[in-house]
Order: structure tokens, then sequence, then C-alpha cells
């Protein structure tokens, strides 16, 4: 008994010391560390070179929620509170909605690909839902690299607040799959959800609350605060666990109250908990790559895959848009949140729960898991920072690399000693001034210890002692850091800079631009602040005049403090930008357009449909017009016809002789108006009249 004991502990350490043997290589190749810890295990497994049969499930699953639990309160402490006000809503619909949305989609195209009953289809999405915090914290913290900080925090906050979601569907499905489901499933989830999610976070409040009172209180050996706090713990995983709440959960919300309360020994626990979630996660990947059997994976590695490539590529993408899209992220930052959608040891740690209750398809479930998470990790964690590069959300680094030691002042929260040692290039080094709030305290120079006032001019290679409130050193890196790459690039931060409360008129005159009147009393600042929406960061670029205004350097709360100036606007390569998840505000505009065109079209038909009414009305009145023309024409031309006499009529009307001709003549030219003559003459007259209608109806006809 006592030598297989022995044999135990050599093989574990073992175990652990060729983990961390192999980060080394994971840092140079650029593999997602938790893939190789996962690898280590495989490989020690029985169908590895080690050879070892381990088929306890129970055992698994046990030390797999003890690091989970450990890492969950530490990314809860390690969560600073303004992280928290700026990606709360957003982490907390996709935690929640989102892995919703997952589990629904992933469940769908389980039924298909795997032919199992709808309920275990779904358990199959709610195992894989959770994007794993381990891996997304080790990938943006440790992997450099440099994102706004609200794309980052939604991330963080997101990675930690989800698993308990994941966790209460996984285990609400398998208890319902063993007694058979009920009459009304979405009414027993929805009961049991709010029992878990509600009880897991008023008992996280009240146990980080408590903790923070009792180290504060009660006089502990230093060694001991961070030990009694990973108990505590520990202890309100487990009592929330048994009360029927989200243990996980609570151990989060406890982290997160306790990492952001004024507590003794913050940095010592601080300290101690960066060790013990190393040694957590890799705890947790090798006992699941140990637990696996490769050898089985052949009948589930192309459902497996195919699964992995749908949660990659159309249920993560569509939850991330459908939970983020009333937030306004822009498309590339909602792409990216999309693709850092890493599965790792929690979903293999949520396969083995229908393993332990019996569930039929426990053992089908678990492999096909593991391949997801196999194919996710090398998908995802291996491309993480060129999909960064090809979006174009990189921004530059606050600050260079900082060598910085902290340390604890005993029985004082509100201050801590931090010891830099001054870079060559850093501020403090040429000559900038340390604030009032922040001066040394002891300086050691070529191993002597000079009082500040005796020492003169800090030099580079100092070790500079400082008493400071915790929360200033971030400004305090600043001064002390290295230059950042690209600080000195002009293209990246403009040929001068000027300070932030410059007023833009002063800038205006200076380089023979007009300023809007609205502008005259605002600083370079408040034009950067108010463009940028308040979403400012270093190199952020707003064309103003016939100049381009630069964040050149922000302070912890994002406001602008110093700002570059590039004279020439530069014709920058316009930033991708992808052709989905459109937020809000753009599918606002794009229905609008779309309302704006099928106006115009409507307007336009009616438009042609009048002109076409019009060009026929006019048609057909120059039509009568023409006709009423013609018949006019043709009437005039017979009435003359028929009044004009032919030739030979007027050769038969008798002609007066030349004696009667004066007799009859005055008569015509001058008319007795009385009449009197009028009988007397009848004769004559009757046979003048045809003569005198034969010279008018000539005339007219001529």
């Amino acid at each position: 008994m006592i030598e297989s004991m022995n044999l135990v502990i050599l093989i574990a350490s073992i175990l652990v010391v060729v983990a961390v043997f192999t980060s080394l290589v994971s840092f140079r190749v650029g593999a997602p560390l938790l893939l190789v810890f996962l690898f280590v295990g495989l490989g020690a497994g029985e169908d590895g070179i080690g050879g070892i049969n381990f088929d306890n499930a129970p055992l698994a699953y046990f030390i797999g929620s003890i690091a989970l639990a450990l890492i969950l309160f530490d990314s809860g402490f390690e969560t600073q509170l303004r992280t928290l006000k700026i990606a709360a809503w957003p982490s907390l619909v996709l935690a929640t909605f989102g892995v919703m949305i997952t589990t629904g989609v992933i469940g769908a195209v389980t039924w298909l690909v795997l032919d199992v009953p709808w309920l275990v289809a779904l358990l199959f999405g709610a195992i894989v839902s959770s994007t794993d915090a381990a891996a997304v914290f080790f990938l943006l913290r440790v992997g450099g690299i440099n994102l706004r900080d609200r794309t980052r925090s939604t991330l963080e906050v997101e990675s930690g607040s989800n698993d308990p979601m994941a966790v209460f569907l996984t285990i609400s499905l398998v208890e319902l799959i063993i007694i058979g489901g009920g009459e009304n499933i979405a009414v027993e989830l929805l009961q049991r959800f709010v029992l878990q999610i509600g009880l897991g976070a008023v008992f996280g409040l009240a146990g980080g609350y408590a903790l923070v009172q009792m180290i504060n209180r009660i006089k502990l050996e230093p060694g001991l605060v961070p030990i009694i706090t990973m108990a505590c713990a520990l202890s309100l995983f487990g009592a929330t666990s048994i009360l029927g709440g989200s243990g996980f959960l609570a151990v989060y919300v406890a982290g997160l109250f306790a990492g952001n309360s004024k507590m003794h020994m913050s940095v010592g626990v601080r300290r101690f908990q960066h060790v013990t979630t190393w040694l957590a996660q890799i705890a947790m990947f090798v006992t699941l790559g140990l637990l696996a059997t490769p050898s089985e994976f052949g009948a589930v590695i192309i459902p497996g895959v195919v699964l992995a490539l749908v949660l990659v590529f159309i249920a993560r993408p569509v939850a991330v848009w459908l939970c983020l899209m009333f937030f306004n992220f822009s498309r590339n930052d909602t792409a990216f949140i999309s693709w850092v959608g890493l599965r790792g040891a929690v979903s293999i740690l949520l396969a083995i729960v229908p393993m332990v209750e019996g569930v039929p398809e426990g053992q089908l479930l678990f492999n096909t898991a593991f391949i997801v998470v196999i194919t996710s990790l090398l998908l995802q964690g291996w491309t993480i920072r060129r999909v960064a590069k090809w979006l174009g959300i990189i921004v530059p680094p606050r600050h260079g690399p900082v060598d910085r030691i902290d340390l604890e002042l005993p029985g004082n929260a509100n201050q801590e000693i931090v010891v830099y040692r001054v870079h060559e290039a850093s501020a403090v080094a040429t000559g900038h001034r340390i604030p009032r709030w922040a001066r040394p305290s002891l300086i050691l120079r070529d191993g002597a210890s000079l009082r500040p006032h005796s020492a003169g001019h800090i030099q580079a290679g100092d070790q500079v002692y400082i008493i400071t409130p915790p929360k200033h050193v971030e400004l305090l890196d600043q001064l002390f850091a290295g230059p950042a790459e690209g600080a000195n690039d002009v293209d990246l931060f403009g040929d001068f800079s000027f300070p932030a409360d410059t007023h833009i008129v002063d800038i205006g005159r200076l380089y023979g631009f007009g300023v809007d009147d609205d502008d005259a009393e605002l600083t370079v600042a408040d034009i950067l602040e108010r463009d940028l929406s308040g979403d400012v960061e270093l190199g952020d670029r707003v064309t103003y005049g016939t100049v381009e205004l630069i964040v050149r350097r922000t302070d912890d709360e994002h406001g602008v403090i110093e700002v570059g100036l590039a004279v020439e606007v530069q014709k920058t390569k316009p930033k991708r930008r992808i052709p989905i998840f459109q937020s809000r505000s753009e599918l606002l505009e794009i229905w609008k357009d779309w309302q704006k065109r099928k106006r115009d079209e409507k307007n336009a038909t009616l438009r042609a449909a009048n002109t076409t009414s019009t060009s026929e009305s006019d048609t057909g009145d120059s039509v009568e017009i023409e006709t009423a023309a013609s018949d006019t024409a043709t009437a005039v031309a017979e009435a003359d016809k028929d009044v004009t006499p032919d030739a030979q009529d007027v050769a038969d009307v008798p002609q007066p002789d030349a004696a009667s001709d004066s007799e009859t003549a005055e008569p015509l030219k001058k008319p007795d108006p009385t009449g009197e003559d009028a009988g007397g003459e009848d004769a004559d007259a009757n046979t003048d009249a045809p003569v005198k209608t034969t010279k008018r109806r000539k005339r007219t006809k001529e």
C-alpha cells in the first residue's frame, strides 16, 4: 500500500515537472499551453508511452471540480471593478443567453449527427456551451495580445461567469434524463435556474464579505492568510453546492468581491493564488488526459470534428452576434469575441457527469467532447493572435517592460511598497519627476542604500522603493517602464505632442486651419473623447482640419493626458470590415435604407404611371383634334363644291343688254333704303342676284 502511494506521488510529480518544462516548447512554437498539458496526460495514459491505466471517472471529476473552483476564485479576484463596469452587461448576456443559444444550436446538430435522443443531444450542447476560463485568461494575459479594454474585459468576465450556467444546464439535463423527463421541461429548468443561480450569487456575496471581514479583523500570520483564503473559497463552494446553489458561481462572486475590497495581505494572496492556479490547471488537464482513451476516438472523430466546426463557425458566432448586437460593438470586435470561444477542461469535466451518473450515452458524449476540445484548441488557440492582427483590433501597449516587485505593508490595506528597477529609457531616468503622492522612501544604487534627498537624480539600474496606494501602481508603471513598442514611431503617434488641455483654437492658429465656433472652447482631449465616443485607446486618430490628433498617452481611467499631432494626414490602409456581425445601429440604418428604397421605388412607379396616363391623354386629345380638323376641312370642301356654280351654269344665265345695263346699274349701286322701287324693279333684281352671288362665292373660294 505504501509503495503504491509512493509510486503515485512519484508519477504525479514527474507529470507536473514534464508539463512545466513542455511550456518552454509551447512558448517557442506558439502552441496553446493548456493543450500541451492535455497531451502530456494523453501521452502518459493507457494508450500512450506511459501506459498508466486510469479509468476512475468520479476521482477525475473530484479533482477537476476543486481545480475549477480555485481557477474561478482567482479569476474573480483578479477582475478589477473597472473591468466589470465596462463589460458587465455584455458579459452577463453572453454568459446566460449566449450559453443557451449555443446549447440549442449544437443540440440540434448533435441530434442529427450522433442520432441520440433530444435530451441527450441538448445535454451535449450544454457540455460544450461555455468557454474555458483558464484557456481564455492564459491566452489574453500571457499571450501578449493588447486589445481594447471593452473587448478584453468582455472576454475575461464572460469566460469566468459562463461556467456556472453550463454546469447548471448539464446537471439539470442529466437529472431529467435519469428520471425520464417531465411534463414541462422548460418550467423545471427555469425553477432550477432561479434556485441555483440565485443562491450562488447571494452566498457568493455573503461569503466574500465574510472573508474580507475575517482577514481584516483577525491577526494571522502572513503565511497563513493565503491558505485560509483558499480554504474559505473551497468551503463556500461545497456549502453552496450542498444547499442547492451553484458553487462555481459562488466562488467567482466571492473572489470578485474580495479582490475589489480593501483586504489585508491581498498582495500575498494574489501571489499565492497565481501558484495554485497554475498547479490546478496542470492537475486538471493532465488528469483529464489520463482519463481519455485515444483508441476509442476513431468511432467519433468525424462527428466530433463536424460538431467542433459547427460550434466554431456557426453556433458561437450566432450566439455572440445575437447577444452583442444591442451593445454596439464593432463588427471586427464581435468577430474576435466569437473566435475567442475556446473550449477546454470545463467541457471535458462536464462530460464526465453523464458517465458518473450512468447515462447510457455517457462514454460517447465524453469521447466526442474530447475531440471538440482538441479541435477548438488547435484551431482557435493557435490562431488568436493572427486573427486579431487580421481584424486590425490590436492596440499599442500603454508602456513597455517594467521590473516591479510588490510588497505588503503589515496591517495596512490602503498602502503597499512597490519596488522598481529603473529602466535606462524610462521617463524617470530621462528626467521626469515622480509625483508628490509617490515619493521614494529608499533608493538602492550599486549595493548601497541611499536616502532620496541625498541620492540626487534617479539613474538607470537604481532600485526605488515607493509607498503608494494600490490604485496608483499602474500610473507608476508608466514612469518606470521602458519605452513601449513603437513609442517613438512618428507614423504611429505623430510628429509632435501637446498636453491634453491644449485648446484646439491654438493649434488651428499655429497650423492655419479654421475651427468651428462650437469647438472654440474645447481642448484636444475633448475633441478626441467626443469623436471617439469615449472609447479611447492609444493610437486612436481623429482628423481635424488639416491635421490628425492622435491619442499618445492615457491614464488608468482611459483619460487622455498627451496628444500627438500629425501634420500630414496619412492615407492609411482602410481597416478590414467583414460583411457580417452588424450591430443594432447598423441594422437600423440598413432597415431605414431599405424602407427609403422601397418608398423611392413606389414613388418612381407612381410617377411613371402618371406620366404614361398623361401621355395617353395628350395623344387622345391630339387625335380628336386632328379628326375634328379633318372633318371640318372635308365639310368646308363639300360646301364649297355644292355652292360654287359650274362654267356651264354661268353661261346659261341671261346677260342684259347694253341699253338696259345703265338702267340697272344705278339701282345696284344705290339701292333705295325705303324700298319704294323694290316692287317696280323686282324682275331686274332677281335677274342680277345670281351674278352677285357668283362673284361673292368666287372670292370666298379664292
